[in-house]
């Protein structure tokens, strides 16, 4: 993951802006200000409902807001093209939608529409992303609809990260894997985090993940911030009560 930009110490990868976004008649986003710094693992937190997803989905313009700014390095989002911002901010959602044919099918697939599409390169990004994941290099060959849901999602990740991206964002990855299967996860995202600096942005329902993998919190409830921060700072010492309530309650 050599193209990576370093972890820039103090850094904002993403900046939101007086967002707001509306459905319907319903608000799942109300005037919200938040910086996302680079180089972190950030856990989006906060009762359901409260907006995580709706945040996420933001930060690749799955979609827009409804009024508001979404700025990207320093950038409006909506400067950049929409193809090009979803190659360097790839997502993985909660449940892993395979590719038909082989593991390397569903990565070469993607490989085209990466950065760097030379195909004399595909091979030896595959490997690459295929150990980053923890997956030995032999599941290239294996069909892809084959696999448990553990390694779907893993293959899953391997795409996302075989376009090269700046940021990873990914939406409960592991609600639909048992516990034992979604801890090995969490567990891969910390050490791929630790070994490339990449930016890591996770919605998680579950606080012992966010305890666990992440580097730094968002706290959302309905719509709103309630509170951000380093991980250790906010589960020892949260400043806000509502924080407080949900640490208790286990989340």
């Amino acid at each position: 993951m050599a193209n990576h930009p370093p972890h820039r110490a103090g850094g904002i990868c993403f900046e939101l802006a007086g967002i707001t976004q509306t459905r319907g008649n319903r608000t799942v986003l109300e005037n919200l200000t938040v910086s996302l710094p680079d180089g972190e693992l950030i856990a989006l937190i906060g009762p359901s409902g409260a907006g995580k997803t709706s945040l996420l989905r933001l930060l690749n313009r799955l979609d827009d807001p409804t009024s508001g700014e979404v700025r990207f390095r320093g950038q409006p989002l909506t400067a950049y093209p929409v193809r090009s911002i979803r190659r360097r901010v790839g997502f993985v959602f909660q449940t892993a939608s395979m590719f038909p044919g082989t593991v390397a099918d569903n990565l070469l697939t993607a490989h085209s529409l990466g950065r760097n599409r030379k195909e004399s390169m595909a091979t030896g990004r595959m490997q690459e992303v295929l150990r980053l994941v923890e997956l030995d290099a032999d599941y290239s060959s294996r069909e892809a609809n084959d696999l448990s849901g553990g390694e779907k999602q893993r293959v899953a990740l391997a795409r996302a990260l075989i376009t090269e991206p700046e940021v990873l964002l990914l939406d409960e990855p592991t609600s639909a894997l048992d516990p034992e299967v979604a801890d090995r996860l969490i567990h891969t995202l910390s050490r791929l985090r630790n070994e490339t600096g990449l930016t890591i942005v996770m919605v998680t329902h579950r606080l012992s993940e966010a305890r666990s993998a992440s580097t730094y919190l968002v706290m959302l409830e309905a719509g709103r911030l309630i509170e951000q921060g380093a991980t250790a700072q906010m589960l020892s010492k949260p400043a806000h009560e509502r924080t407080r309530a949900y640490i208790a309650s286990g989340g």
